[in-house]
């Protein structure tokens, strides 16, 4: 990890422990492409914290003005997830969410409105990256405070999620082509993998005619490549191509 963003890392681990108490802070975890090959130009710092007790509604108004101030601009955006230990462990379905911030959010945040706790089923995939990364900022090794997640209950979690990512193919084309390649790769393997390698993966077995917009995708998230999508009907063409292939490995799996 380059300094600058392991600098930003621990400066967010002591950002969350002074507002949310180290007798409430048992755990900080990255996660996402910190872990799964290294950090791109578009990626955010991804971290979970796990908490021994809920939060008080002050204090997660607190760490969301702070956090406001920190993510993004010209640092990386942050994308910061916590839940309770016991709210997670044992595992249940759905799994209920302690506090999220996201900068797909900021707008709400800016106007006032405070994260609360609710269920959250994408904590599934989440839970599933951290405890295969071990990899903690802060505290134990994830595996002694979180539980392995049912590869039924994983599997479920990342095809239900399809139809609100096709939602966002115009506005977020690349990050949705990426992600669908992910869900398919996934349900084949069982594997997580980075959006860039879940993009190899995915377009070794792509007739070849609806690779280009994934190729694209791919060489965007590296900063290879310029984004540009003014090819429209291909982008719909592999995007409607990675829907079928996820449908067909789900219900292989059913």
């Amino acid at each position: 990890m380059p300094e600058r963003d392991r600098d930003s890392t621990d400066h967010l681990v002591a950002l969350v422990r002074r507002h949310l108490g180290d007798g409430t802070v048992l755990g900080v975890y990255a996660h996402g492409s910190a872990t799964l090959g290294g950090l791109r130009p578009y990626s955010d710092l991804d971290l979970l914290v796990v908490l021994a007790r809920s939060t008080t509604y002050g204090q997660r108004e607190g760490l969301t003005g702070e956090l406001l101030g920190v993510s993004g601009g010209e640092g990386r955006p942050v994308e910061l997830i916590a839940v309770v230990r016991d709210e997670v462990r044992p595992w249940r379905y759905p799994p209920r969410r302690e506090y999220l911030y996201g900068e797909w959010l900021r707008g709400a945040y800016e106007r006032g409105t405070v994260p609360e706790p609710e269920d959250d089923p994408d904590l599934a995939p989440l839970l599933t990256m951290v405890l295969r990364a071990d990899a903690p900022l802060y505290g134990p090794p994830p595996a002694t405070l979180l539980d392995p997640v049912p590869q039924g209950d994983l599997r479920r979690v990342i095809a239900a999620g399809v139809p609100g990512l096709l939602e966002e193919l115009a506005s977020d084309t690349r990050n949705v082509l990426l992600t669908l390649a992910r869900v398919w790769s996934t349900l084949v393997t069982g594997d997580i993998r980075s959006k860039d390698a879940a993009a190899d993966w995915a377009l070794a077995r792509l007739p070849a005619g609806d690779r280009p917009p994934l190729a694209h995708a791919r060489a965007v998230y590296l900063g290879q490549e310029t984004e540009d999508w003014s090819g429209r009907a291909a982008m719909r063409s592999c995007a409607g191509r990675l829907v079928r292939e996820i449908q067909a490995a789900y219900g292989a799996g059913e």
